[in-house]
């Protein structure tokens, strides 16, 4: 069980061992196979999460200053369905209609 972690994958440590029948060596084999593989998402996994992807970051500031210009786009056609409407006059709203 000397070998390099990137031999795993076309050597199979467990086969001269005497112990062991064909059958068992190929089983720890592939065991060992999936270890590794599960050692190599966890590095990466924590490489990923330590530093930011530079691409994704570029793609996100893009869509940020496309939403702030569609906020204020949006801001600026409800003010002008707002200034669209006639004005109420309030003094006809609340004069005193009880005589």
């Amino acid at each position: 069980m000397s070998t390099n972690h990137g031999d795993i994958f076309n050597v199979n440590p467990y086969e001269a061992h005497a112990s062991l029948s064909t059958l068992e060596s190929e089983v720890l084999w592939e065991y060992a196979k999936l270890a590794q593989h599960i050692r190599l998402l966890t590095t990466k996994t924590k490489e990923l999460s330590e530093q930011p992807d530079q691409n994704l970051v570029a793609r996100l500031r893009v869509l940020e200053r496309k939403m702030g210009l569609v906020s204020i786009l949006f801001k600026a056609s409800v003010w002008g369905v707002i200034n669209e409407q006639p004005a109420i006059d309030v003094s006809e709203q609340y004069a005193d209609e009880t005589i």
